[in-house]
């Protein structure tokens, strides 16, 4: 039965909140997306305990008004009523980072800003580690712009048969869950920090991902909450940084180095995407945004040079036509450039 926002909106004003409110006047109701019979938003509240009798009651109150699925996300701000004691409490430890059930290992693909291909290389290195023969996982992390539906060709909406656990999608033989698979692709999501952390931990640990070899992990540019929440709540194996070789590019790219080594996560190797151009008219090879400079960086900082990406439309191409350009155009130079990362990456160990 597909329902309509307000129908929605008008059950969930008949749910008080402890306060009395009803949960729409209370300003809890965040992020609404109603899609059919399918029903998800976010409960913006400062501490889950009070509301769990109101978040049931809601999830009771949709089912019966006809919704399938209906997804509730409770994020909670700390309080804010007590100056903080800067004093060290060597007792309270907090909860390290967790593996992921069935998850052997999980990498990062970052870049320090954007524009550099990141998105694109992250799909296609996943790819290419299922054509390798690995179990592949896809986290599209970039929640205010994924990409990766688009690239590997999902769509459809996640299922949640018990209304806990969600099922990823698959294809290419990469099992991926995406924040765009759960909203228009025009749509923007418009979060704070908290909706954000919460959103990325409920695809970390409510998704049914399965046995998996490795988790690619398909990072924002920069190095703000969703980097950090990765890195506290899940083992990460490591990252793989991606770059132009233009000083800006790496730039940016040393910040998102400097970030991963303050918070203990090894950096796997470099990547210098957009490379060198080759004419296909005449050949002429031209270097557009410089070159080498991400493998004067690898060598600086010990870790490999993993690839140097050409600047190809075939590439382009492929990634918005929804099968990379690993499964597009396999026996091509490009797609054995990812071949050669994923062999690399599965000989060191590493997927």
């Amino acid at each position: 039965m597909a329902l309509s926002r307000e129908e929605v909106l008008a059950c969930l004003k008949e749910i008080k909140a402890p306060s009395g409110v009803d949960l729409v006047e209370a300003g809890l109701v965040r992020a609404l997306n109603v899609d059919g019979d399918a029903v998800r938003f976010v409960m913006e509240v400062d501490s889950p305990a009070p509301y769990e009798a109101a978040k049931a009651e809601a999830e009771q109150k949709l089912a019966e008004l006809g919704a399938a699925t209906v997804s509730i996300v409770m994020t909670a701000h700390s309080k804010p009523a007590a100056p903080p004691d800067l004093k060290p409490n060597r007792q309270a430890q907090p909860a390290g980072p967790e593996k992921i059930p069935g998850v052997d290992r999980i990498i990062a693909v970052a870049s320090g800003k954007g524009g550099v291909g990141k998105s694109t290389v992250a799909a296609n290195l996943a790819c290419a580690l299922a054509a390798e023969g690995r179990r592949v996982g896809m986290l599209d992390a970039d929640v205010y712009g994924p990409s990766q539906p688009r690239m590997l060709g999902v769509s459809g909406r996640p299922q949640s048969p018990d209304g806990k656990l969600i099922l990823p999608l698959r294809n290419f033989g990469v099992t991926m869950m995406s924040i765009g698979l759960m909203t228009n692709e025009d749509q923007a999501v418009v979060w704070r920090g908290p909706m954000l952390m919460g959103a990325l931990q409920q695809m970390l640990t409510q998704v049914q991902w399965g046995a998996l070899d490795v988790l690619i992990v398909d990072l924002p540019p920069g190095t703000g909450d969703v980097q950090m929440t990765l890195a506290q709540k899940a083992q990460l194996d490591g990252a793989v940084i991606v770059s132009t070789p233009q000083d800006v590019a790496l730039l940016d790219a040393r910040k998102g180095i400097d970030m991963f080594n303050q918070m203990g996560t090894p950096i796997l190797g470099m990547i210098e995407n957009m490379s060198t151009h080759i004419c296909s008219n005449c050949g002429h090879e031209e270097h557009v945004f410089g070159h080498g400079g991400v493998v004067s960086e690898a060598e600086k900082l010990g870790v490999p040079l993993l690839a140097e990406i050409p600047l190809h439309l075939d590439i382009r191409l492929a990634a918005d036509g929804g099968a990379p350009i690993v499964v597009s155009k396999p026996e091509s130079a490009q797609a054995q450039a990812f071949r050669t990362v994923a062999k690399t990456m599965i000989k060191a160990g590493h997927a």
